[in-house]
C-alpha cells in the first residue's frame, strides 16, 4: 500500500521544470540531448534517459533540474541505490524540493531503508499536508519501524482526507492492532495470568475461531474475577457461533446485569462502554488499552465492506482475513479479486496459497500446479504442491516436488518434514 512506484505518475508532472532555462546560452548538441531526453522520459523510457542526463549532468554540473532529472530517471527505471545520492545533491542546493523530497523517501524504501525515509517524508507533509502519497509511504514507514503511535496519526489523517482509499483505512486498522499487541505484551510482562490477562488472551483466540481455546480462557477470567465487564458477553458470543443458543441468551442476561463502572475510579472502563474509544486506548490501564485498540482496529476493518468493489479492496480483506488465521474466507476474497482482474499472476498465487493454508488441498493442488507451468522453480508452489499430494494420500506423488522445493531452497524445513514422511509412507529410507 501507497508503495513508493504509485509516486511516480505524480512525479511525471515534475519533470524538467529547470532544465530549458539552461539552454539559453548552451550549444544545439546540448539542447537536442536535453530535448531527446525530456521526450523519452515522457515515453516511459526511463533507463534511456539515464544516459543522455548523465552526459549533460558532466557538462553543466550547477545545474540543479538536469540533476534532479537524472535522479529521477534511475529512480524510475528501479535504479534507486544510485538514484539516492543524485537526490541528495538536489537537495543540498534546494533544501525543500518536494519531488526530491519524495522520491528520496520513497528510495529508500524501495531499498530496505524506512528509518532514512521518514526525514524526507516528513518534511514532504509538512510543506504539502495535503500529498496523501507522502502521507501513506510515511505512515508505512513508521509502521514497519514499529512506530504504531506515530503512524496511526497519518493513517487517520490519510482517513479524512481519502475517506475511499481502502488502502488507508486497512493501514488505519493494522496500526491499531499494533497498539493492542503493544499493550498486550506490557500486560503479559507484569500480569500474566491475571483475569484481565486471560481475557485478553480469550479474546484473541476468540477472534481466530478458536472456540474451545477462548471459552477455556475467559472462563478462567470469570473463575478469578466474577463481575470482569465484557467476559459473559464474550462467552455469549462464543454459544452463539456453536449454535447454543439458549445459553448465549444466559450469558448475555448476566453481563446486563453487572453493575456499571465506577467511572470516578474507573474512567477508562466508562470511556470504553461509552464508544469513548481513543480515550480509553489513552488510558494508563494496559487491559482496556488493548481492548479499546482491538475495537478501534476492527472499526477500522469494518469501513473496507462500505467501499466500493475493487481488485484492491478484495486483495485487502483477504490479506486481513489471512492474518487471523481465516484461509478459507481469505480464498472467498481472492477468488472474487480474480473475478475482477482474470489472469492476475499474484491473485492466482495467493489464491492458491489461501486454499493451501485453508486445508483445502483437493482445491489448491490444480491451482498450484498450474502456477508452476509458469514458474517451476519457485520453491514455495512446489512444496505446496508437494504437501497438497501428501494429505490427500499420494505420498509417492508428493515426492518429486518436495524434493524439488528443497533443491531450490535447502533451508525450506517444513519441506523436509514432509518429504520425511512421505518417504517412509513409500518404504523408502
Amino acid at each position: 500500500m501507497f508503495r513508493a512506484a504509485q509516486g511516480r505518475s505524480a512525479l511525471r508532472a515534475a519533470l524538467f521544470f529547470f532544465a530549458m532555462a539552461a539552454w539559453a546560452q548552451s550549444d544545439g548538441d546540448l539542447a537536442a540531448k536535453s530535448h531527446q531526453a525530456k521526450e523519452l522520459m515522457g515515453m516511459g523510457r526511463f533507463a534511456d534517459a539515464v544516459g543522455l542526463y548523465r552526459e549533460l549532468c558532466r557538462a553543466m554540473p550547477a545545474n540543479v533540474g538536469l540533476r534532479l532529472n537524472l535522479a529521477l530517471a534511475l529512480h524510475m527505471s528501479g535504479q534507486h541505490q544510485e538514484a539516492i545520492p543524485q537526490f541528495e545533491r538536489v537537495l543540498q542546493a534546494e533544501p525543500n524540493s518536494l519531488p526530491a523530497l519524495l522520491s528520496l523517501g520513497a528510495a529508500r524504501l524501495e531499498t530496505g531503508d524506512p528509518a532514512r525515509a521518514v526525514a524526507p517524508l516528513e518534511k514532504v507533509v509538512t510543506l504539502q499536508p495535503s500529498n496523501t502519497n507522502a502521507r501513506g509511504m510515511l505512515a508505512n514507514a513508521l509502521l514497519s519501524l514499529d512506530r504504531p503511535q506515530d503512524a496511526a496519526v497519518h493513517f487517520r489523517r490519510l482517513t479524512a482526507l481519502t475517506p475511499d482509499d481502502a488502502k488507508a483505512w486497512f493501514g488505519l486498522g493494522q496500526t491499531y492492532e499494533a497498539l493492542a499487541n503493544h499493550a498486550f505484551e506490557e500486560l503479559d510482562k507484569t500480569a500474566q495470568g491475571s483475569p484481565e490477562w486471560l481475557a485478553l488472551v480469550g479474546q484473541s483466540r476468540l477472534g481466530q475461531r478458536q472456540y474451545r481455546s477462548a471459552f477455556f480462557f475467559y472462563r478462567q477470567a470469570l473463575d478469578k474475577q466474577p463481575n470482569l465487564a465484557g467476559a459473559h458477553a464474550a462467552l455469549a458470543a462464543i454459544y452463539q457461533a456453536t449454535e447454543h443458543p439458549d445459553w448465549a441468551a444466559a450469558e448475555q442476561r448476566k453481563e446486563t446485569a453487572l453493575a456499571p463502572p465506577n467511572c470516578a475510579r474507573d474512567k477508562a472502563a466508562c470511556d470504553f462502554a461509552a464508544g469513548r474509544l481513543l480515550d480509553a486506548a489513552a488510558s494508563k490501564s494496559l487491559y482496556w488499552r488493548a481492548r479499546a485498540y482491538n475495537d478501534l482496529a476492527l472499526q477500522a476493518f469494518s469501513r473496507l465492506g462500505q467501499l466500493p468493489e475493487s481488485v484492491e479492496l478484495h486483495a485487502l480483506k483477504a490479506e486481513m482475513l489471512g492474518n487471523h488465521g481465516q484461509h478459507v474466507e481469505a480464498a472467498v476474497e481472492w477468488q472474487a479479486a480474480l473475478k475482477l482482474a482474470p489472469g492476475d499472476p499474484r491473485l492466482e498465487h495467493e489464491l492458491a496459497k489461501a486454499f493451501y493454508l485453508g486445508h483445502d488441498y483437493r482445491r489448491a493442488l490444480p491451482a498450484v500446479q498450474e502456477l508452476l507451468k509458469r514458474d517451476a522453480g519457485a520453491p514455495d508452489l512446489q512444496f505446496f504442491a508437494g504437501d497438497s499430494l501428501l494429505q490427500l494420500e499420494r505420498a509417492e506423488e508428493a515426492i518429486p516436488y518436495l524434493q524439488a522445493a528443497l533443491k531450490a531452497d535447502p533451508g525450506l524445513m517444513p519441506a523436509h518434514a514432509a518429504l520425511g514422511i512421505a518417504l517412509a509412507r513409500v518404504g523408502q529410507p
